[in-house]
């Protein structure tokens, strides 16, 4: 099966994106075809400084990498490098009302967010995103819960192409994890995790161990000292334990039991030590990787250049149907 999935170039990765992200690519990575790219072309669509561009998506190489990407496994490359994304957008433009873009509730979100910053790249987003895993013929499409809208569309706009110019792309089905799919904010139990929030309210996945212990004990609980799973009365310590959950394996009943009685503070002890356990060999990847600049550069000049051949045979086919060649 074809995977592909991609991600902005953000710099510094939370636990809630390895967590909904970065893990499953891990282990799509081991059974089947990935192909894995950073979307420079969709960051560009909010504000964002020229300069620290560039630096960005090497510190997001570098972050996924070190969290366990590996190059022999998958295809791993930066989107801009392969013209034909921005090519195959402007097709499926074509195809789409403008209603349906104008509907997408990120549009909506960020268009309030960036008032200053309104711009038809923006509203353009969901169609660069339906050509990112049409032009690679995916299978499978690994998101957060909020990119579900933006895969549906993709998956009309394949029906509605294939309807309209013959069969020409897969229809992508749809993958979410079954659990952490949105990590909320530590400070705001109601709201997704984001590097947007402040520095209490997520945890970097190098951050320090004395950055964790400090984030996780003043992670927002709830009335009582309870320790159970209930998101709508007790949506702080509920985040903390489906964090816990996907970090050690067990399950969240488990975790209810082994806990009851002891409240907050063992709890959230015992949370930071797992937290810095499993992440110190992410942090000891990524030392390394910092001093290797041209090795992670060559990987992903070698992913672009694979992608490029899948790339350049998927529009051949799109131009012969659609009478362009």
């Amino acid at each position: 099966m074809r995977v592909f999935s991609g991600v902005r170039p953000t710099g510094k990765l939370h636990i809630g994106n390895y967590l909904g992200a970065i893990r499953q690519w891990l282990e799509l990575q081991e059974k089947e075809d990935c192909i894995f790219c950073i979307v420079d072309l969709h960051a560009i669509t909010t504000p964002f400084h020229p300069k620290e561009l560039q630096k960005n998506i090497f510190e997001t190489a570098i972050s996924y990498l070190s969290s366990g990407l590996n190059p022999e496994k998958c295809v791993f490359f930066v989107q801009s490098r392969v013209k034909e994304h921005t090519e195959l957008s402007w097709i499926l433009g074509t195809i789409c009302p403008i209603g349906e873009l104008k509907r997408m509730t990120q549009f909506k979100e960020k268009t309030k967010k960036h008032k200053k910053y309104v711009n038809a790249g923006l509203l353009n987003y969901p169609l660069l995103m339906a050509a990112d895993i049409l032009l690679y013929q995916a299978d499978i499409v690994p998101v957060g819960s909020d990119q579900v809208q933006h895969v549906e569309l993709t998956r009309e706009l394949a029906r509605r192409f294939n309807q309209k110019f013959g069969n020409t792309f897969r229809v992508p089905k749809i993958l979410l994890p079954k659990i952490g799919a949105k990590i909320m904010s530590l400070q705001n139990p109601r709201k997704k995790m984001s590097k947007t929030d402040t520095e209490k309210g997520y945890i970097g996945i190098f951050d320090t161990p004395k950055e964790i212990e400090k984030k996780v004990m003043a992670a927002v609980t709830d009335p009582g000292k309870k320790i159970v799973y209930n998101p709508q009365r007790k949506p702080g310590i509920s985040n903390l334990l489906v964090i816990y959950s996907l970090f050690s394996g067990k399950e969240i009943k488990e975790l209810e039991k082994e806990f009851r009685g002891k409240g907050y503070a063992v709890f959230k002890k015992s949370l930071i030590s797992l937290l810095i356990t499993t992440l110190e060999p992410l942090r000891k990847k990524r030392k390394e990787l910092l001093q290797r600049e041209v090795y992670v550069r060559e990987i992903l000049n070698k992913g672009a250049k694979k992608a490029q051949k899948i790339a350049t045979s998927t529009m051949e086919k799109v131009k012969q149907n659609m009478g362009l060649s």
